[in-house]
């Protein structure tokens, strides 16, 4: 590796395993201290025993303010700065609007719009001058799905918190961007494998004919955290083989022929 990230220390939330502990990976690899949060326990000792010395973890609650500020604190504690923090964590529900529980709803807001709130709140309070924060939305931020409008309406929030939170923190020249994937084979996105011919209407629906894998987000993130995207802030990059110039994959259609 080409040692990018040397000397700088990064906060990565959700970074136990799929997108996240790939973005921490990469992160190491190219020079850097990740400290990761994240809810399973065991998913963090895993990735304390890989990532070694380099690495810090901490069981955190991302919806949990004051869970949230004092994993911020670690990076400093722990390694005497932060200079990069990713908002990672999420999750989805599936649901027509109409039948949409509102304690799901919450749920998926809190999980998904509210944790990344309190990220950059959190982080931006103690990030260095110079630095980097990247939030992980979704292709779902610009393309709707049919029972999925509570994880639509929170990854679109998130693009727009991201141009806000750019704008206010510009003058300590702190960039914040967000990255979109689309379809990235991790144990969260693992239901859509053991749906006939789901992850093939994904993959229908891009341009390269593919799904994600972690690491092809990792690279966007280390780009957006290296000092090479000193001029870039406030946009957001799909990271999703072209499927924006396509359509979602119909989910309900999915979801009947397994009922059938």
């Amino acid at each position: 590796m080409s040692e990018r990230l040397s000397g700088k220390v990064a906060l990565v939330t959700g970074g136990a395993s799929g997108i996240g502990l790939g973005i921490a990976r990469r992160f190491v690899a190219e020079g850097a201290k990740v400290v990761i949060g994240d809810i399973d326990e065991a998913a963090l000792d895993r990735a304390a025993g890989e990532l070694g010395d380099d690495a810090a973890t901490a069981v955190a609650d991302v919806t949990d303010e004051a869970a949230l500020e004092a994993l911020a604190a670690i990076p400093q504690e722990r390694f005497g700065r932060l200079d990069v923090v990713v908002a990672n964590a999420g999750g989805g529900h599936f649901a027509p609007i109409i039948d949409h529980e509102l304690s799901d709803w919450q749920r998926v807001i809190d999980l998904c719009l509210t944790s990344v709130f309190l990220t950059v709140k959190h982080g931006g309070r103690r990030i260095a001058d110079g630095g980097s924060i990247i939030a992980i939305a979704s292709l779902n931020a610009v393309q709707p799905a049919e029972g999925m409008s509570a994880y639509c309406a929170a990854k679109a929030g998130v693009a727009m918190l991201t141009k806000v939170a750019a704008m206010e923190l510009g003058h300590r020249r702190v960039r914040v961007n967000t990255i979109a994937p689309g379809l990235v084979e991790t144990p969260l996105s693992a239901g859509f494998w053991a749906i006939p011919g789901m992850v093939d209407e994904f993959i229908d629906n891009t341009t390269v004919g593919r799904f994600a894998s972690p690491d092809d987000v990792a690279a966007l993130a280390l780009f957006l955290a290296s000092d090479e995207s000193s001029f870039v802030s406030g946009s957001l990059y799909a990271v999703d083989g072209g499927a924006t110039t396509k359509r979602y994959p119909d989910l309900p259609a999915a979801f009947a022929r397994i009922e059938g």
